[in-house]
């Protein structure tokens, strides 16, 4: 294994090496030229790797960089490897030919980055010595392929020593959906198991592909191996892209020192005295001393059993009492969690809730990215706060997100109520938080480019849709805003945090309650009397729009003064100069007509009259062309309350040029305004 200098890595990916057991961790939740060796066709866009182009013929592999040594010389043994990716193959230019597929593959062969394939490379685009897993788009009969949707493995030779048909586990590979596999190879079993999987966070019980196969000669003859993907289009112009990945390895554990006598102390032999003849004798006090101190060794440790056995089944009983009393107050339509989780579990896959793990806050928590060994899967594990309001935050959230299910919200994969502890685990969202995105590097709001920002915004169109309209009961999410929506590895937005969001029936009336939510986010009349409703969501909606649409934040200082964004666009909308608004980082590259219907929906989502915006499935009707958008007022309607706010604009909203502002908070303020 070559030795590496410790390095402090981007965010982008990460790279860990275990020195002290010889093992490795490559963590790849999203792609940079970082580490990584490109060759061929094959190239990094958004952060997703493409092996190849839509062209035909195209071939192309990326490789870790550094080899990965998988046999040990001193102990004779080879490590045990696993790896989890997610990938997706398509063709957009002509559906129905494919190419040769994808290979996750080991070999000794170093790659050189080059423009072209190179001459080296066999049909399917592998070296000429590798272990593969192959997955595999057409039928090709000189290598004895059984169909066109299979997946083999491969040791130097394309005739796989075994193959399965994933069709029959309901996975087909042409289906341009994102799939996950994991490759578990276990040398102390002599098997290599592949398991497959649409879903990119839940593992299968079973794998879709099992082979008995000992690598030990094979590693021991290739002791350091470079690993990595490689695809071949064919003919057909098949593209083929990976958007994470993950490998480590586990075995070498040095093997025990035996204990030396010099090694051992000579103090076991103090208190006791040397006869004529030679011989250890004890006096009687040492005797006394012997026999007090026997007791006391038998005894001792007997005497702190029970007492640490009482304090366990103490500690057992408050924690049963307390997650007993924890469900009790879950809110009605509450629909039991997938999984209850370990707390130990937890513990390790976010490293003890070390600092570098954390992700983001919550409104009344700290998440951690989580990397779960044993399944080789990645999580987020929100922790709430131990308080009052962690607790109340942590017991909406689980009971209400559980029961529901939709493709733009973050899935719920189970929680976890134990140590004094309030967890909730989901998804991990690889690009993190859309306003991150479009404000914390510059470099990277750019990649948001007009197709991601539309996407974005019908996507969070259809989930309110559903939380409003189509759910059995209503639930209002009351902190829309860009921090709680998150984007999947395909920049799909995903809403989370639903700590603030009630249920409410859908023929009922909203009660007044303590306004809770984000300044800037928060409609006038929910400022005014506390009470939340659809209409309430719609209007933050609207801000969302006109942040993604603008790159600017809803509120902003600009000198000694605080600018609103909806007053901003909505002046010069007036002025008839609304697509001067437009975020200057898009150079231009977008829709005009689009983009002016884009900014027009968001003014009128942020209406300060709740009776003139349109619902949500309006708002999805309109961005999908099946209805026309709403007339928009030239002038910002006034609306006139009986009582003031009491509080400024400048006294809520926190000073973004503040020492105190942590890389992973957003720069808005908690407001929670109590109005009589």
């Amino acid at each position: 294994m070559h030795p590496f200098k410790p390095t402090l890595f981007t965010l982008f990916s990460t790279f860990i090496l275990a020195a002290a057991s010889g093992n490795i961790q490559l963590d790849f939740p999203y792609f940079t030229t970082t580490n990584i060796t490109f060759t061929g066709d094959s190239s990094l866009t958004n952060r997703i790797i493409s092996l190849t182009k839509p062209t035909t013929f195209s071939t192309g592999a990326i490789l870790y960089k550094n080899p990965v040594s998988l046999f040990d010389k001193q102990t004779n043994t080879t490590s045990s490897f696993s790896t989890t990716f997610s990938f997706s193959i398509t063709n957009p230019n002509n559906p129905t030919s494919f190419g040769d597929g994808i290979c996750f593959f080991l070999s000794p062969n170093n790659l050189s980055s080059t423009s072209s394939p190179s001459p080296s490379f066999s049909p399917f685009g592998l070296p000429t010595n590798f272990v593969a897993v192959e997955f595999d788009t057409r039928f090709d009969p000189r290598f004895n392929d059984p169909n066109e949707n299979h997946i083999g493995f491969n040791i130097d030779t394309l005739n796989s020593l075994r193959t399965v048909d994933p069709i029959f586990n309901g996975i087909d590979l042409k289906s341009g959906n994102t799939i996950t596999s994991w490759i578990d190879y276990k040398t102390d079993q002599n098997s290599l198991s592949v398991f497959l999987s649409y879903s990119g966070t839940t593992k299968p019980l079973e794998p879709i592909l099992f082979v008995n196969v000992d690598l030990s000669e094979y590693f021991r003859d290739n002791e350091d191996v470079y690993v990595g993907f490689s695809a071949s289009a064919e003919k057909s112009t098949e593209l083929h892209q990976i958007e994470s990945w993950s490998f480590y390895t586990i075995g070498f554990e040095p093997a025990r020192p035996r204990l030396h006598s010099h090694n051992v102390s000579d103090n076991s032999v103090i208190g006791n005295a040397i006869n004529g003849n030679g011989h250890i004798s004890r006096s009687s006090n040492s005797k006394k001393r012997f026999g007090f101190g026997f007791g006391f060794a038998v005894a001792g440790p007997v005497f702190f059993c029970v007492v640490f056995s009482l304090l366990g089944y103490y500690s057992f009983l408050r924690w049963k009492v307390m997650k007993k009393k924890l469900l009790k107050d879950f809110e009605p339509g509450f629909v039991a969690c997938p999984r209850e989780f370990d707390y130990k579990e937890l513990k390790s896959a976010t490293r003890e809730f070390h600092p570098s793990r954390i992700v983001g806050h919550g409104s009344f928590g700290t998440v951690y990215k989580a990397f779960f060994i044993s399944s080789g899967t990645i999580a987020a594990v929100k922790r709430s706060r131990h308080s009052h309001e962690g607790k109340t935050e942590f017991l909406s959230e689980l009971s209400i997100i559980a029961g529901l299910r939709h493709k733009n919200l973050v899935q719920l994969l189970g929680w976890c109520v134990e140590k004094g502890e309030l967890l909730l685990v989901y998804d991990f969202m690889p690009n993190g938080s859309l306003d991150k995105m479009l404000y914390k590097e510059p470099e990277r709001g750019k990649l948001l480019n007009w197709s991601n920002r539309f996407n974005i915004v019908v996507g969070l169109a259809s989930v309110l849709v559903y939380l409003h309209q189509e759910c059995e009961q209503r639930v209002i999410h009351r902190d829309i805003k860009t921090g709680n929506v998150l984007l999947d590895g395909n920049f799909n937005a995903r809403l989370g945090d639903f700590g603030l969001a009630k249920l409410m029936d859908h023929d009922k009336s909203p009660v007044s309650t303590l306004t809770a939510g984000t300044m800037g986010y928060l409609a006038p009349e929910y400022l005014q009397y506390g009470k939340a409703t659809d209409k309430t969501d719609v209007f933050s909606y609207g801000v969302v729009v006109l942040e993604v649409a603008c790159g600017r934040r809803p509120i902003e200082r600009e000198g000694q003064k605080m600018v609103n964004l909806v007053d901003w666009v909505w002046g010069l909308y007036s002025e008839g100069k609304i697509i001067e608004t437009v975020d200057k980082r898009l150079n231009g590259e977008f829709e005009v007509e689009e983009m002016k219907k884009l900014l027009m929906l968001g003014l009128s989502c942020a209406n300060p009259d709740s009776a003139e915006r349109p619902t949500m499935r309006r708002v999805l009707q309109i961005l999908n062309n099946e209805a026309v958008p709403f007339a928009l007022p030239k002038v910002k309607p006034t609306l006139t309350f009986s009582s003031d706010l009491p509080l400024s604009i400048d006294e809520i909203v926190s000073d973004e040029d503040g020492d105190g502002c942590e890389e992973f908070n957003t720069s808005q303020s908690m407001c929670e305004i109590k109005i009589d």
